[in-house]
């Protein structure tokens, strides 16, 4: 397969380990913690997972119980939306596995989850590995979205694995996948099956995230690629000083990634749904708060700008999320196909009289959208609701009453982007191409170790990567009971933008100055060579969080 000379050079890159594992593996061993307990609902928690519960937080070093080097056969699936350095993850849990004893074997389920229900699986070998070392992507073995949740698709999953003698399951994924990695793990230990079920913080949204898990992998990849286009938008529109950007992000449940792109690129708006949702602020006020800026830009003779919007802000705006919580439970049973044109008038009866008026508010593109196609879980695709697009025609509205009421001579005319698949499979920064080679490798220490139910954690990540310590996190002590479609579940909890938090603070004391000013930041593209301070430096968040 013909590859770039980009793909040549990154081909030779060699992650760097923490210190630790650069030890012979028969000098490391596991240490272990206090035990623990989850975040909240302990009570249920525990009830619920009986085998897994309490287990303690793990660190690699010297001096702990020794790691077995038997010969294994180990399961791998890469669940849910790709996310930079997913390969590395592979190639970490290879060389681990195969360092441990050369004769262990790891074995790709094709197509996510699926790929056990349907034993489609592929073994990694050197020479397939060799392929993708510090590349993008998932296409090694693929990824999807099945959802592993009655007792029959783990006996399938046990049998098929059982079949092939796979000991061991390392599931890649966010919060939702290792919520699944965690009630499987507790289901083989209480079958007594032998399978060890071990987990690796994915998600480019950067919402798996806690005090023991500082970053989920690819967040810090994504957000370079997404502020690299910010940048190059900012420069034209410095260029052409007439059109106003709206650039909706990737982050449906959390805007980490758009807290990060702003303290990156310094844009003149940048909105966060967690404190949209905090003030309750109605569509009226976040169209306001958009125009004001625009209007006191225009008053410096400045027609032009960049705004940032999360994905998932109508979600949190309370009028629209009280709307779609309703048009979810109307539409649960909907015949699929009907075409939602169709579906409009007659839903609109069937609402609440607040819930109407909000309806009726939104123009018609945005109405069809939220009546079109559902996921699989029957919810409004909130991906493909064109939030930019909204909030330009708000704001263009609002902006010409000014102008009529003599307010303002400002001029609006925007453009929108959506920012979102072109940062999932970018090539890995360096930080997360080690991140994800060191996750790698801890879990072939936590598959060896024979331990089931952890999350595979890297901590201290603002350091050199050498001083980075090793372990594993019980996915139990992330849990808690969340109401999911009408009933109570244990989850792995989100982590919001935390209004309190450094990161947060830093830009609210900032983002005033940015709405007049020109003060765009450029990045520039990922820098794979130079200086450690340009090549393998954090993102802004985790340098923040850990002042």
């Amino acid at each position: 397969m013909p590859i770039s000379p980009l793909q040549r050079a990154r081909a030779a890159y060699s992650p760097k380990l923490p210190r630790t594992l650069t030890q012979p593996l028969a000098s490391i061993g596991v240490k272990k913690g206090k035990p623990t307990q989850s975040i909240a609902d302990q009570a249920r928690i525990k009830e619920l997972f009986p085998g897994t519960y309490g287990q303690e937080e793990l660190s690699f070093a010297a001096g702990g119980a020794p790691v077995s080097a038997q010969a294994l056969k180990v399961g791998l699936v890469l669940s849910g939306g790709q996310a930079p350095g997913g390969h590395n993850v592979v190639s970490g849990l290879f060389d681990g596995l195969k360092k441990l004893n050369p004769a262990s074997q790891l074995f790709g389920f094709l197509g996510g989850p699926s790929g056990i229900l349907e034993d489609k699986k592929v073994e990694i070998t050197e020479a397939l590995i060799a392929q993708y070392r510090n590349t993008g992507g998932f296409d090694i073995i693929g990824s999807g979205r099945t959802k592993l949740e009655t007792s029959e698709q783990f006996d399938l999953c046990a049998k098929n694995m059982k079949a092939a003698g796979i000991s061991a399951l390392v599931i890649v994924g966010g919060d939702d996948s290792n919520t699944n990695a965690a009630v499987l793990a507790e289901y083989f230990k209480a079958k007594g099956l032998g399978i060890t079920v071990t987990g690796a913080p994915k998600t480019i949204d950067g919402d798996l995230k806690n005090e023991q898990i500082e970053a989920s992998f690819g967040f810090d990849t994504a957000c370079k690629v997404y502020s690299e286009l910010i940048g190059n938008i900012m420069r034209d529109a410095m260029s052409a000083k007439k059109y106003w950007h709206f650039i909706k992000l990737m982050g449906r449940s959390a805007s980490h990634i758009g807290l990060e792109c702003a303290l990156k690129t310094h844009p003149n708006v940048c909105l966060v749904s967690e404190e949209v949702a905090a003030k309750r602020q109605t569509l009226a006020q976040v169209t306001e708060e958009i125009a004001q800026a625009v209007v006191k830009r225009a008053a410096e003779g400045k027609h032009f700008g960049v705004a940032l919007i999360p994905e998932g802000l109508v979600e949190f705006i309370p009028e629209i999320k009280a709307l779609i919580s309703e048009l979810n439970d109307l539409l649960a049973h909907a015949p699929e196909g009907r075409p939602a044109a169709e579906l409009a008038e007659e839903v609109a009866g069937k609402l609440s009289p607040a819930s109407r008026a909000a309806f009726d508010s939104l123009p018609w593109g945005i109405r069809l959208q939220l009546l079109a196609d559902r996921d699989p879980h029957g919810n409004v695709q909130v991906s493909r609701i064109e939030t930019e697009k909204l909030l330009i025609e708000t704001v263009g509205a609002r902006v010409q009453e000014l102008r009529a009421a003599g307010q303002t001579k400002a001029k609006f005319s925007a453009l929108n982007h959506f920012f979102g698949y072109e940062g999932r499979c970018a090539a890995p920064s360096n930080f997360d191409a080690d991140y994800c080679y060191g996750l790698g490798f801890t879990a072939a220490l936590l598959v060896a170790s024979g331990l089931t139910g952890y999350l595979s954690s890297l901590r201290g990540l603002t350091k050199p990567a050498a001083e980075w310590l090793s372990g594993g996190v019980p996915l139990t002590m992330m849990m808690n009971m969340e109401r999911r479609h009408g009933q109570d579940k244990p989850v792995i909890r989100k982590a919001l933008v935390e209004l309190e938090g450094k990161p947060f603070k830093a830009f609210a004391a900032q983002r005033a100055a940015w709405a007049v000013q020109d003060d765009f930041q450029y990045p520039g593209p990922i820098q794979y060579w130079g200086p450690a301070e340009v090549a393998d430096v954090a993102s802004e968040t985790l340098k923040l969080e850990r002042l």
